[in-house]
């Protein structure tokens, strides 16, 4: 077989970054030799990401429609959209991939439609329980469709889908790292409670403003705390910290890199209830506090994190209610072994081990498929 090409298009966030490389990755260990190209949007947390996990990306000047609808300022996104779908047709007949595989966010769009028209091969992978505006609309037009949800055919064609899970970042799930040597890291107790938060890879307002506005209950207490608090948050909440002190029992930083250590040093995890974020607690049985942010399409995080409640593998709380329960909850939970080692297992029970390698599986056999 000669060398393959694939594109994969997609991004925003985290949530939609990681997994991309994370099937490019498993592409390219199926088949070293395979070439892999990424489109995003320009200025997007992909154009940083994507060279640093060493692979090429091309920006798009892309960006989300304003709602209402009816804004005068659509005007401007559907110009650079066709803007987008010129820049990523281009692309497509340069670099003449195999396949096209979206990972959701708006670059995905232009690049799949893109490849529709020009006759490649297209895949998209669906991480939410309810499906995106994006790949909604591209799924009539893809071979087949990833999803990690069951009942996702009430978005897409049946005889396409298949149920491959989430992919996660490579890394995660390092048997030789210990709590001891996790907790050091951060400075912290390995044998005192544990509370992570994380508001996903841009930070999450509401979740900062619950720590910010317990502050004193989490000074007097036996509870250690993790705190991403996301760049844009940052400098603010440093500020607040030094006019009111910092708690000793509070560890606070703008991003992780290593998520493997600051997962292995918690008991409990606060999160956002976004597709990655879900499948990484899962993969490693981590008890959770979920507050799906408000400001999603269709709500679709509260879907999320519904999926786990209902099997009691997390707890969930409202947005506007985060404020006032949010840490006095994740004390009262992370102090309870019996209820921690239940939500862990059943979140475990959940996972899905090897959604990158399914995923890039189903994009070679495509490939190949394309070549006779």
């Amino acid at each position: 077989m000669s060398e393959l090409k694939i594109i994969i298009s997609g991004g925003g966030t985290g949530g939609h970054i990681f997994p991309a490389i994370s099937i490019a990755n498993a592409i390219r260990e199926i088949e070293p030799r395979t070439k892999v190209l990424f489109v995003g949007a320009e200025g997007r947390m992909e154009m940083q990401r994507v060279p640093s996990a060493g692979y090429e990306i091309v920006g798009l000047p892309i960006r989300g429609l304003y709602r209402p609808l009816w804004k005068p300022a659509n005007i401007g996104v559907v110009i650079d959209f066709l803007k987008s779908k010129r820049i990523a047709k281009k692309t497509l007949r340069d670099f003449k991939p195999d396949v096209a595989v979206g990972v959701g966010g708006y670059a995905s769009s232009a690049t799949l439609n893109a490849a529709y028209e020009l006759g490649i091969p297209c895949l998209i992978q669906e991480q939410n329980s309810y499906a995106g505006l994006t790949n909604k609309t591209l799924a009539k037009k893809a071979q087949k469709i990833c999803v990690a949800y069951e009942g996702m055919e009430r978005f897409f064609p049946k005889e396409n889908i298949i149920l491959t899970g989430n992919p996660v970042r490579q890394g995660l799930l390092d048997p030789t790292l210990t709590k001891t040597e996790s907790s050091a890291i951060f400075g912290l107790e390995p044998d005192l409670p544990t509370v992570l938060i994380i508001g996903g890879s841009l930070g999450a307002r509401t979740i900062n403003e619950s720590v910010l506005k317990n502050l004193s209950i989490i000074k007097k207490s036996r509870i250690q705390f993790i705190w991403q608090t996301g760049s844009s948050y940052y400098k603010k909440i440093q500020e607040t910290l030094e006019e009111t002190g910092k708690p000793e029992n509070l560890y606070v930083t703008d991003f992780i890199a290593r998520m493997d250590q600051a997962y292995k040093a918690s008991d409990l995890v606060i999160s956002r209830a976004g597709a990655s974020s879900i499948s990484e607690l899962c993969l490693l049985g981590k008890p959770s506090i979920l507050v799906p942010s408000p400001n999603v399409a269709e709500d679709h995080q509260t879907c999320n994190a519904m999926a786990l409640v209902k099997k009691d593998a997390a707890l969930m709380i409202k947005d506007a209610e985060a404020q006032e329960k949010l840490i006095p909850l994740a004390m009262e939970t992370v102090t309870n072994p019996e209820r921690l080692k239940a939500f862990g297992e059943n979140a475990y029970k959940m996972a899905y081990k090897d959604s990158a390698k399914i995923i890039a599986q189903e994009v070679i056999k495509l490939a190949k498929r394309a070549e006779h």
